[in-house]
């Protein structure tokens, strides 16, 4: 059965015809709202980020009612947070995992990257939420302990205190967020939750082991010192005030704050350069 031949009144029509529905040309705010969508209506944002927040807050506020005032005059009123963000920074990255594995586990990046084939753009919203997500989270969980620290404890006993101890809880909650960034890439690279959780679990736990070990040995002791000043929890110490800084260049030195920083920027760089590289050349 053959269908009306096309007449000449027919073509007019079609080509006259103008849809009601705005056409746009798809940008990054579409990939962001998107994203943003996704992040807030699955259960994992919501269980990691509660996590994070009871954990910090919680052992942080414990710790604020066990010291008194004199106990910070040796230490910054930002050092109660750390305790709690030492184990909350395993939320962060786990959320960083998820925001990229969660899709390939259930077969949603199909839908995303048909809907959006500009892979690149997709990754770069994932990254924007995802960032401006964990690091404010992150950083209203280690301000509040330490502003009920700064308020309990302001007696005379407590000693002087700077600005530079909210700027160090600052780029500490920024360092936590860099690691969440660094397990998201992790996540696009390896395609597997478990597997990109383990890297990062061992990536903050696995260099002080080993660092310890390899000092006790006189071959390794160049490298093992060098594990043992550059890792997730000795930056984190260092940035909240409570790194050790035993003669310059000496076994229990700690390096500065920047170089701390500049060493996860160089790391969460390259997985982030080399996510990419993958995403766009690889099938999903």
């Amino acid at each position: 059965m053959t269908g009306r031949p096309t007449t000449t009144a027919d073509q007019a029509r079609a080509e006259g015809y103008s849809s009601p529905l705005p056409a746009l040309r798809p940008h990054l705010g579409h990939a962001l709202a998107s994203e943003w969508t996704k992040m807030t209506s699955v259960r994992s944002t919501v269980w990691t980020l509660s996590v994070l927040v009871l954990t910090v807050v919680g052992i942080g506020l414990a710790f604020v009612t066990w010291t008194d005032n004199d106990d910070y005059a040796s230490m910054p009123f930002t050092s109660p947070a750390i305790f709690g963000l030492l184990i909350g920074q395993l939320s962060v990255m786990v959320l960083g995992v998820l925001t990229m594995t969660s899709e390939h586990g259930t077969g949603l990046i199909r839908t995303t990257f048909t809907a959006a084939p500009e892979r690149h753009r997709v990754l770069t919203a994932k990254y924007i939420v995802f960032f401006l997500t964990a690091f404010l989270a992150t950083t209203a969980s280690v301000f509040v302990v330490t502003l009920a620290a700064a308020i309990v404890h302001k007696g005379p006993g407590a000693g002087s205190h700077s600005g530079s101890e909210w700027t160090g809880a600052l780029l500490g909650s920024l360092y936590v967020t860099l690691l969440g960034v660094l397990a998201l890439a992790l996540g696009a690279l390896l395609r597997h939750s478990a597997g990109a959780i383990a890297v990062m679990i061992g990536f903050v736990t696995l260099p002080p082991v080993i660092g310890g070990v390899l000092s006790a040995w006189e071959a390794g002791r160049t490298v093992g010192t060098a594990l043992l000043q550059y890792n997730a929890p000795a930056a984190l110490l260092q940035l909240f005030g409570m790194g050790s800084n035993e003669g310059e260049g000496g076994p229990g030195a700690v390096p500065g704050d920047w170089a701390q920083m500049t060493l996860v920027v160089l790391v969460t760089g390259a997985a982030v350069a080399g996510s990419y590289v993958v995403v766009g050349r690889r099938d999903v």
